[in-house]
């Protein structure tokens, strides 16, 4: 489970290195363009979901904290939940480099939120939203 959780470290830190540091680059836009880049991150968590999936299931339809909480304290449950917040954490990126790309928000100020998303996800979006909503006049969500 250690080489998973770093090989899914490394399967995302590229694509957020193009969208944080080059966001006007030629490639950063044509690979951010493609929704391609997330299906190595998204094919890592299915492989780990899938085969538990029977077991999964009923927790998750019926999740109790004491339940998730010791799922989580595993390794292996560990892992998945990373790879899960990697995963949704870079397409939200990708989104708020696609939106602030259109709406003309300046790099430096995306890159700020960008930084915020990768580090604490839905808090980095509340932030681009506030500043989408400052720059644009609108939430547009």
């Amino acid at each position: 489970m250690s080489q998973l959780f770093q090989i899914s470290n490394l399967l995302v830190m590229p694509f957020w290195v193009l969208m944080i540091a080059l966001p006007n680059w030629t490639w950063s836009r044509r690979i951010m363009a493609s929704s391609l880049f997330v299906i190595p991150i998204a094919l890592l968590y299915s492989s780990l979901v899938i085969p538990n999936f029977a077991a999964l299931l009923p927790i998750l339809a019926n999740p109790q904290l004491d339940i998730i909480a010791g799922l989580l304290s595993t390794p292996s449950g560990a892992t998945t939940a990373w790879i899960h917040f990697l995963a949704f954490d870079l397409w939200t990126g990708r989104w708020v480099y696609s939106d602030s790309q259109q709406l003309g928000i300046p790099s430096w100020l995306t890159s700020l939120c960008l930084i915020c998303v990768f580090m604490v996800g839905p808090f980095g979006l509340l932030l681009y939203i506030v500043v989408r909503r400052w720059r644009h006049g609108s939430f547009g969500l």
